[in-house]
C-alpha cells in the first residue's frame, strides 16, 4: 500500500497514519480487480448460492495497519527504518488487533443470519 493510493504524497508511506480510508470507491493497489471479476464470474456459474467477501480489499481501508513498527524486532529499528516501513513492514494487514475480529463477526453474521 502506498500513500498515493489514498491521495497522499507520491513518495510517502504509512508511517504515522492513524485514520482509515473512508472513500467507498477506494481500490487499493495491492488488490487486483481483474482477479475479483474472475472469481465473481466463476461463482455466478454455481447452482448453489456462494457469497464472496473480499477481506483483502476490506483490510486495505486500514492504512494504519502496518503494525511491524510496534512489534519486537531482533534488532531495534532505527528512526530511519521506522520512518520507511516499506523496508521491513508487514503489508498484508493481518496483524492489526480488531481486523480479524471484524472478519469473524462478518462470517458469524453470514453463517447464522443469511
Amino acid at each position: 500500500m502506498r500513500s498515493i493510493d489514498w491521495g497522499g504524497n507520491p513518495n510517502g508511506n504509512c508511517y504515522n497514519q492513524t485514520t482509515m480510508i473512508e472513500d467507498p470507491t477506494y481500490w487499493g493497489s495491492d488488490t487486483r480487480k481483474s482477479i475479483m471479476q474472475v472469481i465473481e464470474e466463476e461463482f455466478s456459474k454455481s447452482k448453489a448460492p456462494i457469497a464472496f467477501l473480499n477481506i483483502t480489499q476490506l483490510s486495505s481501508y486500514r492504512k494504519d495497519a502496518h503494525t511491524a513498527i510496534y512489534k519486537q524486532q531482533w534488532s531495534p529499528l532505527t528512526p530511519e527504518q521506522i520512518a520507511n516501513p516499506v523496508s521491513y513492514a508487514d503489508c498484508v494487514h493481518w496483524c492489526l488487533p480488531g481486523l480479524q475480529d471484524t472478519w469473524n463477526e462478518l462470517l458469524f453474521a453470514k453463517l447464522f443470519y443469511p
